[in-house]
């Protein structure tokens, strides 16, 4: 499934007992349609908690407001609260994740740097590219 969204606040790390980390983040989906026979608009915000196991590097550039294109799978936990009322939250399970940018005002986003390639290791000339 994809889903495209903006983050409602920073994601945030968490390290789990087995020293798992998983990245936690919500996402907001604006939608809006017309009920037929009306040109009234009517618009619909739905709120999805996520969550990204394969890196928590990428925790950094997931900040307030950032677009965000998201692959995965979604699930539903269905509860009883203390109240005796039904609940339930929806949780997307995060594989693959797209920055469109968007974040914070004010700051800039951190640019993403190769592992292993400083500045200055680069020797051979660009233009000698084989396509």
């Amino acid at each position: 499934m994809e889903i495209i969204a903006r983050l409602t606040a920073d994601a945030a790390v968490k390290t789990l007992k087995d020293e798992r980390q998983v990245v936690n983040f919500s996402v907001a989906i604006n939608d809006s349609y017309k009920a037929k026979g009306s040109d009234q608009v009517t618009k619909v915000v739905t709120y999805v908690d996520c969550s990204y196991w394969s890196n928590p590097g990428i925790a950094q550039f997931l900040t307030k407001g950032t677009l965000v294109e998201l692959y995965g799978r979604i699930g539903v936990n269905a509860y009883t609260n203390m109240q005796g009322e039904a609940k339930a939250t929806l949780r997307f399970h995060v594989n693959q994740i797209k920055l469109h940018g968007g974040g914070k005002k004010g700051e800039a986003a951190p640019t993403p740097q190769p592992a292993n390639v400083v500045a200055g290791d680069l020797t051979e000339p660009l233009d000698d590219l084989p396509f």
